[in-house]
């Protein structure tokens, strides 16, 4: 009985063990995509943010507006020019095939000739389907303290 009892603890153990593994995964993964949205943002490269991006994400941006996919891509400019994306901090919540990504990045460029310094807090969902990952729900606000 005691034997049956401790392997029974100890798969439970192992199965909570394994699921925070695959969590830590999960977040390391959404982690990079994040950096990949940041990089693919700066370089303006519609191609990398088009993989990136579920076909039916819901951006929504710092001033209350509301794109979807194909006006989120047709909005990326070169006369937009993103010389730095940083994330200061990202958080990530996995919840099985959903995770949803926190933090503040700062971003600094020039916008129609005119040069910008801006911090935004920002809120993404991802979701898993189709053997990838893909973000299908993003907002954004200004920090302004």
């Amino acid at each position: 009985m005691r034997l049956s009892g401790f392997l029974m603890a100890f798969m439970c153990a192992a199965t909570l063990f394994s699921v925070g593994q695959d969590d830590s995964d999960i977040q390391s993964k959404i982690i990079a995509l994040e950096k990949a949205w940041n990089q693919a943002y700066k370089l303006a490269d519609r191609k990398a943010l088009d993989a990136l991006l579920d076909d039916r994400i819901v951006l929504v941006n710092d001033d209350g507006s509301m794109q979807n996919k194909s006006d989120f891509l047709a909005s990326i400019k070169k006369s937009t020019q993103e010389q730095q994306v940083t994330p200061e901090s990202i958080t990530v919540h996995v919840y099985g095939n959903a995770a949803t990504a926190t933090g503040v990045f700062r971003a600094k460029g020039v916008d129609g000739g005119k040069a910008y310094v801006r911090r935004e807090r920002f809120v993404d969902t991802w979701v898993y389907k189709d053997g990838k990952w893909q973000c299908a729900a993003a907002s954004a606000t200004t920090v302004l303290h």
